[in-house]
């Protein structure tokens, strides 16, 4: 029987590039934040969270900053398939405490003793639990002309005082038009994609920069400390301090 193992490695930071394996990857950043799209969506991986990629299925990883990753690659004997081709979610203690222990043996350390292998196992039902409550941090693709170049438009400009009505206009449409395809493809209004493109940018830069909490928020566009916090605990369930503070249990 094939073991699962887990890979312990350091990268530099990288540009967008494919990414594919032949077993289910867990991967989790110790350090570090990476940023993962498939199928559409873009989600933010830093070390508050894992996702769970399904073998077989390309995805595109960028590196944002120096990452240490201490992932665990878990084939079909070991773990069931997958319900999506990726999930991102987030980090329990017994999870990290799980990864700890793995990190022990790596590919050349099998056969496995039967309580290596009882840890993998007990990891891969933890992970294929936690995989089925996903992040809702996540922004999804939109699907025709017209809406690409409009969310492009906000992503290049979230950070100011922005207003729909000229977005609508740079991006040759009518308001009217432009918020039914908001709400076709997106699945939200205009208002709620800027709120989340701001609160994903809000979350890579807690995750790779030491700036407060109140630069942070002005960065991303907001001028009231109070409405970033709100907006930001309305996604993650946390404040971005109780966020920031989760990442450095993920250190060993």
């Amino acid at each position: 029987m094939e073991d699962a193992y887990c890979f312990h490695k350091d990268f530099e930071p990288s540009q967008p590039a494919q990414f594919q394996t032949e077993q289910h990857y867990f991967l989790y950043a110790i350090r570090g934040t990476l940023r993962l799209e498939a199928q559409g969506k873009r989600w933010t991986l830093p070390p508050a969270r894992a996702a769970l990629i399904a073998a077989g299925h390309p995805i595109t990883i960028s590196v944002l900053s120096q990452l240490t990753t201490a992932s665990v690659l878990f084939p079909s004997s070991v773990m069931d398939e997958p319900s999506e081709a990726l999930s991102v979610f987030d980090m329990t203690p017994l999870a990290r405490e799980l990864v700890a222990e793995c990190r022990d043996w790596g590919q050349d350390a099998h056969p496995l003793s039967e309580y290596a292998r009882g840890i993998f196992a007990a990891l891969s039902g933890v992970v294929t639990r936690l995989a089925q409550m996903p992040s809702r941090c996540v922004l999804p693709a939109p699907k025709s002309q017209a809406l690409i170049k409009a969310v492009a438009l906000t992503e290049e400009q979230f950070d100011r005082n922005l207003a729909f009505d000229e977005i609508a206009l740079s991006s040759g449409q009518s308001p009217r038009a432009l918020a039914r395809r908001f709400a076709e493809e997106m699945g939200m209004t205009w208002t709620q994609t800027l709120a989340r493109i701001r609160i994903i940018n809000a979350i890579e830069r807690l995750a790779t920069t030491d700036a407060t909490i109140t630069q942070i928020a002005v960065s991303v566009g907001y001028n009231s400390l109070s409405g970033f916090n709100a907006a930001f605990r309305d996604l993650t369930d946390m404040t971005p301090t109780q966020y920031r503070t989760s990442f450095s249990l993920g250190e060993a």
